[in-house]
Parts: C-alpha cells; structure tokens; sequence
C-alpha cells in the first residue's frame, strides 16, 4: 500500500497538454497585486502627466458654467445647454488620464497569463457552497500567503507614507508663506508625488507575489507518473489499437493499389520476391508512375491481377528491385531509371506488335541499365 500511495504523489512537472487543458477551464497564474500596482502607478503617473492639463480644462469649464447674466438663470434651455457643455467638456479633460488607467487595467493580466477567455471559470460550481470545503480554504496555505500579503502592504505602504511625509514636511510647511494660486499647484504636487510613492511601494508586494503565484500554479498543476502513463495512451492512443488502425490503414491502401494494377502498361517482376506495376501516360505526367508495388505475397497478387486483366509482365530483377525500393506508389519513376523502363516498355509494344502480326519479332530482350547509386543488392533469402 505504501508503494501505490508513493507512486501517486504529484512530482512531475506538468505537461503542454495538461497546461493547455487547465486553461481551457480558465485556470492560469494571477497576480491581483501586480493588477493593483499597474492601475494605481500608472494612474498616479497619469495624473503627474495630465495634471495641468485637466486642471486648465476644468478651471475654465468651472469659469464658463457659473459665468451668466440674469436672463440665462432663468431660461431653462441654456441651462440644459451649459449642462451638456460641463459634462462634455470634463469628459474631454478626464480622457487622457481614463485611457492611461484603461491600458493598465488590461496590460496588467497579460504579463502574468496572458489573456484568457473562458466560459468555464465563471461557471458556478456547487462545491463553493460546501461549508466544510469552505473552512478548508480559509486555513489553507495560499489564505495565510494571502493574510501575510495584507500585513505586508499595511506595513510596507504605512513606512512609505511616513518616509514621504517626513521628506515632503518642509515644503508643506512653506506652504502658508506663498500666495493662493501659487499655494494650491504647489500643494497639488506634493499630493500627486506622494499619491505616486504610496502607489509605488505596493510594486513591492507584486515583485513577491508574482514568483509566488506562479509557483503555486506550477505546483498545482504537477502531476504523478499514473497521470503521465494515462495522459500518454489519451493522446496517442492504446498500442493495440494504433496497430488495428494502421493495419486497417494498410488494407485500405493496399486495395486501392490493387485497383490501379488493370491500368498499368506493365509489371516486373523479379520474379519471385517483387513486383512493380507501371503506367507511362505522356500527356498526363512527364515519367512512367509507379502504380502499384509489392514483396512476396503482395507481388504475387500483383501478378495474378495483371494476368486477368491481360497486363504484360517482363522479368528483370534489378530493375524490380530498383524501382521497389526508390520509387512510391504514386510517384515518377527517378531520372536514372529512365533508360532502363523506356527500353521495357519499347520491347513490350514491340512483342505487342509482332502478336498482332504487324511487325518482326524483337532479337533480343533490352540491356536496362542501372546506375550505380540506384542498384539494390538481391536479398540473401
């Protein structure tokens, strides 16, 4: 028993498959601290960027709206008026600074899994509702990571606060001796540097959060040998049955080789071990096609065929062997062999002719020549 339980502990790093198949379900490593941190900075960021500008629009739309004569308070349309003016004018001041926070809403997810859109990980599942599977999440590993995490940002933010104040304390105080206007931008600055330091610190968390999430991830996602064995045959397919498939595979071509046998022009033969069947067809390819080929019980039916369907047969081993085996079913024969088959083939219209009495007898059966590099020596058996 020991063993088995040994054998089933999750110590494998998980597959492509396995990956691919948990996010599908739309389950991916998250950093919700590293969103966080990309909004607040980049929003902070935003508003020390945009600042002057959104505060030049709202100022003048602000001087606009409350700047009227009599008879304009009391006419209900250009209220309406300066209304639809105020709202499109702050939608004008705000964009730049909306669309900034807008790409770090999104940019955020895709440095931490990427995008994903699955309809399985907003599916309700009825096991959430369990209270004991409930009580188990709360004292779980990754709660109190994520109890840790919030007295981490307490700590980590509440430092920074107090080392931008004390950085920032003179420049406040030297607020009281300036003028109104020239009091409130330099109050602004301060307030938007600090906004942006205090945004800043929680990049702290998300630097150890990422790593964190990922392994947890990964560690999720390990896998035992058994899962590894049973992934295997899910994807590739029982031995047994991948053999059924290719002999199925094999009988299908074979019969479909055979069928084209009554079409060839001729078969040679070797004569006991190989057969190849070829067509030559000028206007349809450049080389004879080799349409059908065989070894032992496969050449002999070759040549049972050829003889019903009153195919000329020629015996010339090394040629057969040749073309058997550098040659496919489907494909021109190769240049070397051009010599040798255009002689077979010249010699078996010459024996057609003399059969019909329209010419003399050929002497002689052809040389075919076979290069070096295309010979195959005669099996042993």
């Amino acid at each position: 028993m020991a063993e088995q339980d040994s054998s089933q502990e999750k110590t494998e790093e998980p597959t492509p498959r396995r990956l691919q198949k948990a996010r599908d379900e739309g389950q991916v490593p998250r950093s919700k601290e590293l969103g966080t941190t990309m909004v607040l900075v980049m929003g902070a960021a935003g508003l020390l960027m945009f600042g002057p500008f959104m505060s030049e629009r709202i100022a003048a739309m602000a001087k606009h709206s409350f700047s009227f004569d009599r008879d304009t308070a009391f006419d209900t349309g250009m209220m309406t008026s300066y209304l639809d003016a105020s709202a499109l004018e702050a939608a004008i001041a705000l964009a730049p600074w909306l669309v900034v926070v807008l790409i770090a809403a999104f940019a955020g997810p895709l440095l931490v899994g990427g995008w994903l859109f699955s309809g399985k990980a907003i599916t309700p599942k009825l096991d959430r509702l369990n209270p004991l599977s409930g009580l188990k999440r709360m004292f779980s590993a990754n709660s109190l990571v994520e109890l840790f995490k919030a007295w981490a940002k307490v700590l980590v933010v509440g430092t920074v606060a107090w080392l931008t104040l004390m950085f920032f304390f003179q420049d406040a105080m030297r607020i009281q001796y300036e003028n109104t206007e020239s009091a409130i931008d330099h109050a602004v600055t301060i307030i938007i540097w600090s906004v942006l330091a205090l945004c800043a610190s929680t990049a702290l968390i998300a630097i150890v959060d990422v790593p964190w999430q990922i392994y947890s991830f990964t560690k999720k996602m390990r896998m035992s040998m058994q899962e590894i064995k049973d992934e295997y045959k899910e994807t590739e397919g029982k031995p047994e049955v991948k053999s059924k498939v290719r002999q199925l595979q094999r009988e299908v071509a074979q019969r479909r080789m055979m069928a084209d046998v009554p079409e060839a022009d001729v078969v040679i033969t070797n004569p006991t071990h190989y057969s190849v069947a070829l067509r030559y067809d000028a206007g349809a390819s450049a080389a004879p096609v080799l349409l059908a080929k065989g070894s032992d019980r496969v050449a002999l039916k070759i040549r049972e065929i050829a003889k019903e369907n009153n195919v000329p047969q020629m015996q010339a081993p090394p040629l057969a062997r040749a073309l058997f085996t550098h040659t496919k079913v489907g494909d021109e024969i190769p240049e070397g062999l051009y010599v040798a088959v255009a002689q077979v083939l010249a010699y078996i219209y010459q024996m057609d002719q003399f059969a019909k009495g329209k010419g003399p007898k050929p002497e002689r059966k052809p040389d075919m020549p076979i290069p070096r590099d295309l010979r195959v020596d005669p099996d042993p058996s």
